[in-house]
């Protein structure tokens, strides 16, 4: 596996060795003690999966303190654009976001520590994500700020006027607004 930095605190790109042959390939997606030594101290404790399809908005996501989630995202079908955005008052990075494509051909993950909101766009006809997290999911906890927040500018890399976004994200408030505690 190879780690590569982003210039934010702890998110960091993860492209793993893939092994292929006539039979296909196999790579391995997460170890604990390859990401411990790697600086990352990983511990998931929950599983989730989404299917959508193109030009779909998720985001932005996350949760509360003491519930906050470190993720680690991968795509298993398709491609998006994985989004995540640094909440964390005292960061250099507050306020400001960071975009990378996921795919199911290069098989990159991207890991987002604790104290970032996520989201991502799809790219593809349809795509699967999976992610890992290391905090369960407590909706009481659960907080978003609007995807299209004009202060933060995300480009998400398809066309705004024809995305699918549901109705409790468009009801998210804008980052000056959001309740943050980290």
């Amino acid at each position: 596996m190879q780690f590569k930095l982003t210039g934010f605190a702890g998110l960091i790109i993860i492209e793993p060795a893939v092994f292929s042959d006539a039979r296909g390939y196999f790579t391995e997606t997460f170890n604990q003690e390859v990401f411990k030594k790697a600086g990352i101290l990983f511990n998931p404790v929950q599983d989730n999966e989404s299917k959508s399809v193109k030009g779909v908005i998720r985001g932005l996501h996350y949760q509360m303190r003491p519930f906050e989630q470190a993720k680690l995202i991968r795509v298993t079908k398709g491609r998006i654009f994985d989004v995540a955005v640094d909440l964390r008052r005292n960061s250099g990075t507050f306020g400001k976001w960071f975009g990378t494509e996921l795919d199911a051909e290069s098989m990159k993950l991207l890991f987002i520590p604790r104290g970032f909101a996520h989201g991502f766009s799809v790219l593809s006809e349809t795509a699967i994500v999976q992610y890992k997290c290391d905090n369960f999911y407590r909706p009481a906890s659960e907080r978003g700020i609007l995807a299209t927040d004009p202060t933060i500018g995300i480009d998400w890399k398809i066309n705004i006027g024809e995305a699918i976004i549901s109705e409790k994200d468009l009801k998210h408030p804008y980052l000056r607004n959001a309740e943050i505690n980290f």
